[in-house]
């Protein structure tokens, strides 16, 4: 039985979480044990999945200050041990629960709210759009996964401050299982992750459409988001093999439709629209980006002209689906692409900015109307 001071540590551990899993460590059977002496001195053995964690600093330095935090504890220190191959399986078992080896994460009875970030053409922000949106939702308090579904022009990382100098943070592999990284409390995944030590800047990825089918259906089955309230896709632009694969796997997933305020650009996205309806997806609203730029007097110059994101919400409204929302109009601002360019989005660096302040307003709007339960198993029956 451990002694009071014993346990107090073990109870202060338990607000410790792995920052990958999001869960505490005791929970997930990372304390091996703790030993308090009876001059205060605490010593807490954690055991680590994998040698060269990624997240073991942090756990380790979470860790010391925890039981240093304890009652009756005048110091502490941490003794780091890596897994066997059994405790690994264990883990693995404890963060799947009984969900089977390889389970469908994101199926039709899902609870997460799945929403693919789509545009007709490229250069019209939507990346940057589904990161400021992302980041803004986990602001909300909800836990949010993002998927770089766009392989060719991959940037979410960049965006995100997960790659710096030439260097991506890849995600931990668990025997089957990948574990993705955080940035900003956003669980990320991009095809970026996984070019080794190769630099992103000057790397290319050239597949064809079964390699990208097997890409995206991969990010879904065996990257582990655990339980999410909403899993945004950044799709690349157009209606190519990437788009047709989320929806023959997620056609259930609703479609957020990026444009600018250009008329051209309005007519391709209404494209990118009608595709995604045809298999069985349904369109949420439209964001109109790059809307005008604000100047010094409070003028706005339409770089860009006006009206494209309501001329692409009325044409998808009809009858039979209704009335598609105009969800807001982003300006043009240096701040907000600052922000991308660092990998600090602007919604958390410059909030107050227009652009990060109208990106935080349609993520609150997003956030609002929650998730439809209409058809979907609950997991529970009467007694």
């Amino acid at each position: 039985m451990p002694t009071s001071a014993e346990a107090a540590v073990l109870a202060a551990l338990d607000r410790v979480r792995d920052p990958e899993i999001m869960r505490p460590i005791t929970e997930l059977g990372m304390v091996r044990g703790v030993r308090v002496d009876e001059e205060g001195r605490a010593t807490v053995s954690i055991l680590l999945t994998i040698a060269g964690c990624p997240a073991a600093r942090r756990i380790e330095a979470d860790t010391l200050a925890a039981a240093e935090s304890a009652p009756g504890v005048s110091s502490a220190s941490v003794e780091v041990g890596v897994m066997s191959p059994a405790e690994r399986k264990a883990f693995v078992e404890r963060v799947r629960g009984d969900r089977g080896a390889r389970p469908q994460q994101f199926g039709p009875d899902s609870l997460t709210r799945v929403i693919a970030v789509t545009s007709g053409k490229g250069g019209v922000g939507k990346s940057s759009l589904t990161a400021g949106l992302a980041v803004a939702l986990a602001q909300e308090g909800l836990s949010v996964g993002l998927v770089d579904a766009d392989v060719f022009g991959f940037s979410i990382p960049g965006i995100l401050g997960l790659s710096r100098d030439g260097r991506t943070e890849q995600p931990t592999r668990l025997d089957d299982m990948i574990l993705p990284p955080v940035a900003h409390g956003v669980k990320t995944v991009s095809i970026g992750m996984f070019l080794g030590d190769a630099d992103p800047r000057t790397t290319a990825v050239s597949w064809r459409g079964p390699m990208l089918h097997r890409t995206i259906e991969q990010f879904l089955r065996d990257v582990w988001f655990g339980d999410l309230d909403v899993l945004l896709l950044d799709l690349p632009p157009g209606t190519g093999d990437i788009a047709i694969s989320v929806g023959q796997l997620l056609p259930h997933a609703e479609v957020l439709v990026v444009t600018t305020p250009q008329e051209a650009a309005a007519d391709v996205a209404v494209r990118s629209a009608l595709v995604a309806r045809q298999t069985g997806q349904r369109v949420l609203g439209v964001v109109e980006n790059m809307a005008g730029l604000v100047q010094p007097d409070g003028s706005v110059v339409e770089i860009f002209g006006s009206g494209g994101g309501r001329l692409v919400a009325d044409r998808l409204s009809d009858d039979e689906h209704g009335v598609v929302p105009l969800l807001g109009s982003v300006p043009l601002s240096p701040a907000f692409r600052e922000g991308g360019d660092r990998g600090e989005p602007a919604v958390l660096s410059a909030p107050d900015d227009p652009a990060a302040a109208e990106v935080i307003r349609v993520a609150r709007t997003i956030a609002a109307q929650g998730r439809s339960l209409a058809g979907r198993s609950l997991g529970i029956a009467p007694r």
